[in-house]
């Protein structure tokens, strides 16, 4: 089992992809053995000392938090840890997209947390290795920016109860992410209310009603159909700027995000009724349909 790293930064910083590859050693991906952190430190691109956002200590905290509550079910992590990686790491859209933040989360700052939650697997006649795109790769595989988009996508305005639901699904986080649909919030919210009534539920029905959708958002403007509040930039920024003084994230209560204005209910409701008609007809494999 890989160990927490022996030199843990002080700060994030920024990872290039270029610079990651010399620290994905074999031993690391097959969960043998991590690495001292020095020489990593090296290679990393500092982000502003003035910023408070960068300090890595309470994002360590969560992650050690996390094995240690999750050790009987590491899946059931993503669902505490999302809301709290989101609402600690207080990020715009823009700069989560620089995956070399998330490089240097993953490599530099919680290893031992990669190869916790993403285990060696194995191929048939293979040894077993973790996915090098848990620490190196795109954002819905990546082990923390899954998680950080997760969170974006699926609250619904400060309230981040619908991300906890979200995450009880890994195929729907998995394949939403990389669908644009999602960044229409009704849409976010309705396939959320879909898992809270059971109507889709298995990774075979949510991949067919996610298909069902991404179709049949091609002839139908979701957003014309099922209208959202505008955004308000101002509350994303109040909320980054008040990270210099939030406290820790709690751990036992769902913490709150941006001031932003909840998804109209109504817009919701619509999609929701209109996605369940959908799923009906969509081509989930193995379901036996009716005539």
């Amino acid at each position: 089992m890989i160990e927490k790293p022996h030199h843990v930064p002080e700060r994030l910083g920024l990872l290039s992809g270029t610079a990651a590859d010399p620290f994905l050693t074999e031993d690391l991906l097959r969960g043998m053995q991590g690495h001292g952190g020095v020489d990593l430190a090296k290679v990393v691109e500092p982000l502003p000392e003035d910023d408070a956002r960068w300090e890595v200590e309470p994002l360590r905290d969560l992650v050690d938090d996390a094995m240690f509550q999750f050790k009987g079910n590491r899946t059931d992590a993503d669902g505490w840890l999302a809301p709290r990686l989101h609402a600690t790491l207080r990020l715009t859209r823009r700069e989560a997209a620089d995956k070399r933040i998330w490089n240097h989360l993953a490599l530099a700052v919680a290893p031992d947390y990669v190869a916790w939650r993403h285990p060696a697997t194995a191929s048939e006649g293979k040894i077993p290795r973790i996915n090098p795109a848990r620490f190196k790769g795109a954002s819905d595989r990546q082990c923390f920016s899954r998680l950080w988009w997760a969170a974006e996508m699926f609250r619904n305005g400060a309230d981040y109860t619908p991300v906890v639901k979200a995450c009880s699904n890994q195929d729907l986080i998995h394949n939403a992410l990389r669908l644009s649909l999602v960044d229409h919030r009704p849409t976010a919210q309705a396939l959320v209310r879909i898992l809270e009534r059971g109507i889709a539920t298995t990774g075979r029905e949510i991949n067919g009603l996610l298909t069902a959708i991404n179709t049949a958002g091609a002839t139908l403007i979701y957003d014309a159909f099922a209208g959202d509040e505008p955004r308000d930039p101002g509350a994303l920024r109040q909320w980054i700027v008040e990270a210099e003084s939030a406290p820790p994230v709690p751990r036992h209560d769902l913490p709150t995000g941006p001031d932003e204005e909840p998804v109209p209910e109504a817009s919701v409701e619509k999609l929701t009724e209109h996605f369940v008609n959908l799923f009906e007809t969509a081509p989930v494999r193995g379901r036996v349909q009716q005539d």
